[in-house]
């Protein structure tokens, strides 16, 4: 392949187009030479250009046509005339295909040798364009490149069959795993690249009678990622995760918890893994946890990006500014109850307190605060971790959870003894929580001298704003749904329908609902007096508390949601 130079260099270019000066050269070139460093990168990081400044002068000094890929998506019949990973091993995007040639677009055209080969392997003349690595990055998530491996290498499993001994048993070994092993890891690694993509949370690996079935958890709701697999895969596929989590091998009949960790790209992210027998051999749920995913999805951490309503984002700062006390929040597994103590502690934190967090595990790294991970192997437990912490001088300390009396005990006493507490507990509501922490055989009296406020959360899906449409919804389906026609009066509703951007689910990412239940002293005495759910929900609301039905139609009503998606989170009351 041979390359049009012209004579004019980078920075000349970038002159010419009033994005540097010519005072700037001298200081990037000496850059350059001291870290090896491209020119273009340099101007980048020290924020002299911008990314599309430094592709378009790349393409005028290499005479290659600029294109901006925003919105662009592959071509999926193009995409499977080519090799299943070669997008994602020589970073292009192909974008289409004459009678002669085949026009993809790539982020360096300095780097020929890459080039030549991807020539070599799709056997055809290249038409290069340029455009910046952002692009090339998002365009191959929204694309169906990683989805095309796995489907492949199902279908590959699908073919093949497993050795058997002369008794028809399946040998399960390090060794025969070790020597065997090579689909099955690709099978593996597809599966979590092509989740990764898909912004799962996490994947299950099922084994029913028609097979091994993958389903990702996307925005709290499974979809199948494929068809059925082979059954007799399911024991290898089981045995690659074990042995990934450092798992015992041998054991089938009893549930492991582990966990393991990939570099992928400069990404280090942290997967949990658990396996349990079923009926048809053993199931698998690997929970990812992309810390700085995120952290970049809650720009910044902060109680608005969680979508919690401006009302009670008020009540809650105040709870949480409290000197000491409890600040608890509860909800099922995945209602997001861990990430709004995060959004929690990153406001208060100044750098002038001591704040001390123990979780299992550490999900996302918080700067300047002192996280702890739980290791009950190790014997390192919520109750021991938390005394531990009471030593270590805190002003706020956080419990990822409270499973048992003792950490229960402990935590309350932490927060009677001028401490603030920011916890979570599973209860289905803020009135639940009281009966939980009574039947841990905690003083009903200190607990409530010590809790500031209880919080129950939930997640409802966002409706995609790219797919949505409005719909006219009939006043007996409101009323099934327990809500007011007449508060729907001039409000638009949608329904969700499903496009490219929204992996044709019809939602794009979650918001938080909450109930806050705010203690005065009226609802002290009705706690401690055991007074009937009816009176205390009557008081709650009367101080202020919006019950989470109420907070999911407000989110309806907004267009934020459906009625589908808020009657599936919530009940009708």
């Amino acid at each position: 392949m041979t390359l049009d130079f012209r004579n004019k260099r980078i920075g000349d270019i970038l002159i010419e187009a009033g994005v540097l000066k010519a005072e700037d050269i001298p200081f990037i070139v000496d850059r350059q030479q001291a870290t090896s460093v491209r020119f273009g990168e340099i101007c980048i990081r020290d924020g002299l250009a911008k990314e599309e400044d430094i592709a378009r002068a790349l393409a005028v000094e290499y005479c290659y046509e600029y294109v901006d890929l925003a919105g662009f998506r592959m071509d999926e019949s193009l995409l499977n005339e080519l090799p299943p990973d070669a997008v994602f091993r020589y970073q292009f995007i192909p974008m289409e295909a004459t009678d002669s040639a085949l026009v993809i677009a790539i982020a360096d055209p300095t780097d020929v040798i890459r080039l030549d080969e991807l020539e070599r392997l799709i056997d055809r003349p290249l038409v290069i364009r340029i455009t910046t690595p952002s692009y090339i990055e998002a365009v191959l998530k929204r694309g169906e490149g990683t989805s095309r491996v796995l489907r492949e290498v199902s279908e590959d499993f699908m073919l093949q069959l497993v050795k058997e001994t002369e008794k028809g048993e399946e040998v399960l070994s390090v060794e025969q795993i070790s020597a065997d092993i090579s689909p099955v890891i690709k099978l593996v690694n597809s599966t979590i690249m092509d989740a990764l993509t898909k912004r799962t949370s996490d994947i299950h690996i099922e084994a029913a009678q028609e097979g091994v079935i993958i389903k990702y958890r996307i925005d709290g709701v499974l979809y199948k990622a494929t068809e059925p697999i082979d059954l007799h895969f399911q024991g290898p596929i089981i045995s690659r995760l074990k042995v990934m989590s450092e798992l015992d091998i041998s054991e089938r009949r009893i549930p492991q918890d582990g966990r393991f960790k990939l570099r992928i790209g400069e990404k280090s992210i942290d997967f949990r893994v658990s396996i349990m027998p079923s009926a048809f051999g053993e199931d698998a749920v690997i929970r990812i946890l992309d810390k700085e995913t995120i952290a970049n999805n809650l720009k910044g951490l902060t109680l608005e990006s969680l979508g919690i309503s401006e009302r009670e984002i008020g009540r809650i700062r105040r709870m949480t500014h409290e000197p000491y006390g409890m600040v608890l929040v509860t909800g099922p597994t995945g209602s997001g109850k861990t990430t709004t103590l995060y959004a929690a502690l990153s406001e208060i934190h100044t750098g002038e307190e001591k704040i001390i967090t123990i979780e299992d595990p550490v999900e996302y790294l918080l700067r300047g605060i002192v996280q702890i991970p739980v290791n009950e192997k190790k014997g390192l437990t919520f109750a021991r971790g938390l005394r531990s912490i009471l030593r270590h001088d805190p002003d706020k300390i956080m419990v990822g959870e409270i499973r048992d009396p003792e950490t229960a005990q402990i935590a309350v006493q932490s927060a009677l003894t001028g401490h603030l507490v920011f916890t979570t507990v599973h209860a289905n509501n803020v009135f639940d929580v009281l009966g939980r922490f009574i039947h841990m055989g905690i003083d009903p009296y200190n607990f409530v001298s010590c809790l500031n406020c209880v919080m129950a959360q939930r997640l409802v899906r966002r409706i995609c704003h790219h797919c949505r449409r409005p719909v006219e919804v009939p006043d007996e389906v409101l009323l099934e749904s327990a809500i007011d026609p007449e508060r729907c009066r001039g409000v638009t509703l949608y329904e969700a329908r499903g496009c490219n951007e929204c992996n044709n689910t019809g939602y794009r990412g979650r918001s938080a609902i909450v109930e806050l239940l705010d203690l005065n002293d009226e609802l002290r005495e009705l706690i401690i007096a055991k007074s009937p759910a009816a009176q205390l929900k009557k008081a709650a609301r009367e101080a202020g508390t919006v019950f989470l039905r109420e907070s999911a139609v407000e989110k309806l009503l907004a267009g934020e949601t459906t009625i589908k998606e808020i009657n599936r989170v919530t009940f009708i009351e």
